[in-house]
């Protein structure tokens, strides 16, 4: 993760920073007065935004989503929820950039003009699992705070953020990938290629983000709602507060180590 400090000595990075945070702040903002959970949670077609910009700008595109979130959260949702929010938000623009080309026989080996069906498989690859990074963080951290269910809000969250960027996203990487790396704005362009390839482990990193990423989604949903110890036709009482926490602390921490690695 030495990219998401060492990028800010790049003027063409910390522009891209500030680009990625207008425009997802612009696109979410329009929205803001359709709320789903309110206070908490919009219409978000912006959700295409952080997983596009992330590929294409790398750590630019994460802080950009993360700052960008903050911002749209001053038109009417910020509180102490924001906070989970701008974490979530930044590994909702990190995880993509991160696994693209990681995952073994999944990835399709291949740039991100995704012309191919390995490309466009591996983009809804991303997507998934971006919308799941986002919402299982965000998910904990109100959890953690006492604000919101895991359940209610982390189903919300991923749902909203992955129809729009399976929708939205590939149409946008089409469109804005060629131009990005003909302008020189592609962060592998940028950014010093001894510092893209200084991973420790990336194979092993993506596996630990999806397994994290996922496992905690699932875990949060199955001690929330009390479906693990539910019957057939019967829901039984889920778990809140620091049940939930704790148990998906865990795949947390696995999915932090992931991004370690990566």
């Amino acid at each position: 993760m030495k990219d998401v400090i060492s990028m800010w000595k790049y003027t063409k990075m910390v522009v891209l920073v500030a680009v990625t945070a207008a425009v997802y702040a612009g696109t979410a903002i329009p929205f803001k007065g359709i709320q789903i959970v309110p206070g908490f949670a919009e219409l978000r077609p912006a959700g295409a935004i952080p997983v596009v910009f992330g590929l294409l700008f790398g750590p630019a595109g994460a802080w950009g989503s993360c700052i960008g979130n903050v911002i749209a959260d001053f038109f009417g949702t910020l509180g102490i929820g924001s906070l989970p929010g701008a974490v979530g938000n930044f590994f909702f623009g990190f995880v993509g950039y991160k696994v693209w080309g990681n995952m073994g026989w999944l990835s399709s080996k291949a740039d991100l003009n995704i012309r191919t069906k390995r490309q466009v498989f591996e983009y809804i690859l991303v997507a998934v699992l971006s919308s799941v990074t986002v919402a299982f963080i965000i998910a904990w951290g109100l959890e953690l705070l006492k604000l919101l269910p895991f359940a209610s809000i982390g189903a919300v969250i991923m749902t909203n953020n992955l129809l729009f960027s399976i929708a939205i996203g590939p149409f946008l990487l089409l469109l804005l990938y060629p131009r990005a790396v003909k302008w020189g704005l592609y962060w592998r362009e940028i950014i010093d290629n001894e510092m893209v390839s200084r991973a420790i482990m990336p194979r092993v990193g993506a596996l630990c983000i999806w397994v994290g990423a996922l496992g905690g989604l699932i875990m949060g949903f199955l001690l929330s709602t009390g479906l693990y110890h539910g019957q057939l036709f019967h829901f039984a009482k889920g778990t809140t507060g620091s049940g939930v926490v704790l148990g998906v602390l865990p795949f947390l921490l696995l999915f932090f180590l992931g991004c370690l690695l990566s």
